[in-house]
């Protein structure tokens, strides 16, 4: 059985642009795992979205149940409006 898999993500810049960075942190049973990186000139959607995308990349498990918590409203819409599938 695939591992059931957490992922909680964020993403900020220091104006728009200007320098900011992404932070993951994914879990799965006793298995924890922090991803993160610094741009010099990014903007905030940008690191939201590089965030959520980093950390499924990582992921080793193919047919992982994935959870993932953010508090990007821009992130949320991507997906529930289909936004993502168009990209």
């Amino acid at each position: 059985m695939p591992p059931k898999i957490i992922i909680h993500t964020d993403g900020a810049a220091s104006g728009n642009p200007g320098p900011g960075g992404y932070g993951a942190v994914l879990q799965s049973g006793d298995y924890y795992k922090e991803i993160s990186q610094g741009f010099k000139l990014t903007t905030n959607n940008r690191m939201e979205l590089l965030a959520v995308i980093v950390a499924l990349e990582s992921l080793k498990i193919e047919k992982s149940e994935v959870t993932i918590y953010t508090d990007s409203k821009y992130v949320c819409d991507a997906v529930e409006k289909g936004w993502v599938f168009s990209w």
